[in-house]
């Protein structure tokens, strides 16, 4: 449960299943060749579990990220304090999709699984076919609802990507809420306005500002990694109001929205307000940062962190941050992007520790205004929103903007995203219908048609 047995409530415990004997590795492996992923999951035994409830405990954590590692090492302090464990973490790292493909091969032949997991967004939706995520994923939706408030508090707009039938299969690690990033002093040199009230006349503001300055105010990425090429369109298709998938994880993509924003981002390419480059980290984009060729980015908050900070550290006071323009049609205030869900093994020796391990790392107000200040990621809870210090932060690498006044006036209209474990299959061809449409080969309409036609046929449905 979440809330820490030494604080209140010591007398509930978790409930675990009776055990029984699994089968042998060698029939697991042979159903998993025979049958595939989910149904080996299915033969699988749970195994036997003696449920550990206080004392010394090692958690298995697997994460792509160091930062997270260092992280949850600095955590343990408090986690000792508020639980009856004292923790130890034995740490993992891999790339986000080889932990996925790890963790099914280990679940199905039983053994060398991990306590804790990082499911990065992209890698995530493998979780999701068939019953996956239900077999090996605690459900964190009644560790929730234990904690007063808890459940009304965490943001929907961040649940939502990790959570499949009702059931919370992940912690998300941010609220990746989607800005504009903009070089104050060449704004202010150029006489370029900061503030546009629609994504219209932020065209209009950028033509003139391309015409005249030879400048882009915003990028979008063209080159091969095709999760890149789908995430600068999603970004605009979801603020506008659409997704590519609903909550049951039907396909939405094929709508008026969904060729608005593509519309939108072909006309800033041909006009030049919009420049395209390989990928958003890359030599190509940090030329061109560099050079003041690009003097602004919408992009998630933490680009300034990835982004920003390690391809121009010179440039340091010369950044703003706005809001986005909204679509005159209708839609959000802004749009989310990216994130990183933290799942526990169900069934486990160190499922409650590692349960309550998460919860005081991550949901408690504290270990909140902790992870902005450590990772610089935004909280997952309304509430801590409204923290004085939050509030009083300054950046200096946004020359001593306070970034919560931009942050809390676009919270409560940030979108729900939902996921797909066929994502990866919309993401190739999504990936090419867009490029074909920004270099005029297809109109937008008949590339949002093509790429819902290619995936129903790829997919199966």
């Amino acid at each position: 449960m979440f809330t820490p047995s030494r604080d209140r409530h010591p007398h509930r415990r978790l409930h675990h299943p009776p055990t029984h004997r699994p089968p042998s590795r060698r029939a697991l492996l042979r159903g998993a060749a025979g049958l595939g992923v989910t149904a080996a999951l299915a033969a699988c035994g749970q195994g036997a579990t003696t449920p550990r409830t206080s004392g010394d405990v090692t958690l298995a954590l697997w994460t792509h990220d160091q930062n997270y590692e260092k992280f949850f090492t600095r955590a343990i302090p408090a986690a000792d304090r508020l639980t009856d464990f004292a923790y130890h973490l034995s740490t993992t790292r891999a790339g986000a999709p080889d932990l996925v493909t790890k963790l099914l091969a280990q679940a199905v032949a039983e053994r060398g699984v991990p306590d804790m997991v990082g499911f990065e967004m992209s890698a995530f939706p493998r979780m999701l076919r068939g019953d996956i995520a239900e077999r090996l994923l605690r459900d964190f939706g009644e560790d929730v609802a234990k904690v007063p408030g808890l459940k009304e508090d965490l943001l929907p707009a961040r649940t939502a990507p990790f959570s499949k039938d009702g059931k919370l299969y992940g912690l998300d690690s941010d609220t990746p809420l989607v800005v504009h990033y903009y070089r104050r002093d060449l704004y202010e040199k150029y006489g370029i306005p900061v503030a546009a009230d629609t994504w219209e006349e932020f065209a209009e503001i950028g033509e003139r500002a391309h015409r005249k300055h030879d400048v882009a105010l915003n990028a979008v990425v063209t080159g091969p990694d095709v999760n890149q090429v789908v995430q600068s369109f999603q970004m605009l298709f979801n603020q506008r109001g659409g997704g590519l998938f609903d909550k049951d994880q039907n396909l939405t993509l094929d709508s008026p929205e969904a060729v608005e924003a593509l519309d939108f981002v072909c006309r800033g390419l041909r006009a030049g307000f919009i420049t395209p480059v390989s990928d958003y980290f890359g030599g190509p984009m940090q030329a061109a940062l560099k050079q003041g060729k690009v003097i602004g980015v919408l992009m998630a908050t933490w680009f300034k962190i990835y982004g920003l900070m390690p391809n121009v550290p010179e440039q340091k006071g010369r950044w703003g941050m706005t809001a986005p323009p909204r679509f005159a049609a209708g839609g959000h205030a802004t749009s989310t992007s990216g994130g990183t869900g933290f799942g526990v093994l169900r069934n486990k020796p160190n499922s409650r520790a590692a349960t309550e391990f998460l919860h005081s790392a991550y949901l408690t107000h504290e270990a909140q205004v902790r992870r902005f200040h450590d990772l610089g990621y935004l909280p997952t809870r309304a509430s801590v929103y409204k923290d004085k210090a939050l509030l009083r932060t300054t950046d200096a690498y946004l020359g001593g903007q306070r970034p919560f006044d931009v942050y809390t006036a676009l919270l409560d209209d940030a979108p729900r995203v939902y996921v797909s474990p066929d994502q990866s299959i919309l993401n190739d061809v999504l990936a090419g219908c867009l490029l074909s449409a920004y270099r005029g080969d297809l109109t937008p309409r008949a590339a949002i048609r093509k790429a819902a036609a290619d995936f129903r046929d790829q997919a199966g449905r």
